[in-house]
């Protein structure tokens, strides 16, 4: 009975014993003290739902479109680094499961399976996500190949030109492709079936850097090769010559603030993703759901708004909805859930999430996800919200 899973916290657990441990942290931890990582989700659940009873909700609708496609719930997979170390070919397998649930997926530049790879391995179109390197020239090749790939939105994430510090990345001497150490070893060794697993997969360095751009096939730690490729000096004059570059759907991720969101639509963006990096940043900026309303408001219809930070589960999603979120992003919870059991573990978590939902809605008394308001929250004390 040990590995019934009932929720994506089992998922957590149950990828904690299955991935070594540098990888899992990876995935599970934040930067410095980790006060955004904790308050990301105890923000979420701050929030109270308002029970409503006897009302009909036999017939639930969780259907709706983000950025003009239909999506069987508002739900889509962040781009999430290193993918393809928590289980061999894991992007491939995340944009599987999403294509079959009938939501979003998005590869990660920093994805261990390359756009390629990912194109050739599944029938429906995905996101993809920008970082803009200091070689502009990669940059603009990046973004012809999602074209080439017939990528259906691109996402350009603005929060990461310099990284915040990750303790935990420092401490287990995580590095890409894995190099076995001493301190390591013991670790690898007692989970040979991911190790096989990784092995067999079509890549196991930086998938898009690979033979493009200098010091991608060696081994080295993240932050040092963040460090010499990532540009500081991005502004919104770069936006303005990326979304000329792409010509489609743009996405910018990292907003956390209303003045900047106002900038973003500005700038002619479809949708905007409010999110703090899932507290692995700027380690004191406020959980990401405490900026979604003032956001929302500042954007006020001129753009979609979607939702990043702590969703694990339907109630936290269903939370973000009502505060007017087009969608929430699932990054830990997917990465939780492919560590666990791969493609199955990601359709499991997705599962579990879109039941989770669909139970809050009928809980609360609502019938249909494009509908839900405030109304519907609480604070602490049971007072509106």
């Amino acid at each position: 009975m040990g590995n019934v899973i009932t929720n994506v916290l089992d998922l957590r657990e149950l990828a904690r014993r299955r991935v070594p441990k540098a990888f899992f942290e990876y995935a599970d931890r934040g930067s410095y003290d980790e006060i955004t990582l904790r308050d990301n989700r105890q923000a979420l659940e701050a929030i109270r739902l308002r029970q409503r009873v006897m009302v009909d909700v036999d017939q639930r609708n969780l259907a709706t479109t983000v950025l003009g496609e239909p999506v069987s719930m508002p739900l889509a997979i962040a781009p999430t680094g290193l993918t393809g170390l928590q289980w061999g070919g894991g992007e491939i397998l995340g944009a599987r499961a999403a294509a079959e649930a009938g939501i979003p997926f998005c590869l990660s530049t920093m994805s261990i399976c390359s756009i390629e790879q990912v194109r050739a391995a599944v029938d429906k179109p995905f996101w993809f996500q920008l970082y803009v390197m200091r070689d502009r020239g990669f940059t603009r090749a990046l973004i012809e190949r999602a074209k080439a790939a017939n990528c259906s939105a691109l996402m350009l994430t603005l929060d990461l030109q310099i990284q915040g510090q990750r303790h935990r990345e420092i401490k287990n001497g995580l590095t890409v492709p894995p190099k076995l150490t001493l301190s390591n070893f013991f670790d690898i060794a007692s989970k040979p079936a991911w190790l096989w697993r990784v092995l067999r997969a079509p890549s196991r360095s930086f998938g898009n850097l690979a033979g493009q751009i200098g010091g991608a096939d060696s081994v080295l730690t993240l932050a040092q090769w963040i460090a010499q490729q990532f540009d500081p000096t991005l502004s919104w004059r770069d936006v303005e010559w990326i979304r000329n570059l792409w010509g489609g759907k743009l996405i910018v991720k990292g907003i956390l603030d209303a003045e900047d969101a106002d900038i973003a639509v500005k700038s002619g963006v479809d949708a905007i993703v409010v999110s703090n990096h899932g507290g692995r940043q700027l380690d004191g900026a406020p959980a990401s759901i405490r900026m979604l309303p003032r956001v929302v408001d500042a954007v006020a219809g001129r753009s979609e708004v979607l939702f990043d930070g702590g969703i694990l589960s339907g109630q936290s999603l269903l939370k973000a909805l009502a505060l007017g979120a087009r969608a929430g992003l699932i990054g830990k919870a997917f990465l939780y859930g492919l560590g666990a059991r791969g493609e199955a573990g990601v359709t499991q978590a997705i599962e579990i999430i879109r039941k989770e939902l669909s139970v809050s809605m009928a809980l609360t008394g609502q019938t249909d996800v494009q509908r839900l308001t405030r109304e519907i929250l609480r604070d602490e004390r049971g007072d509106p919200y």
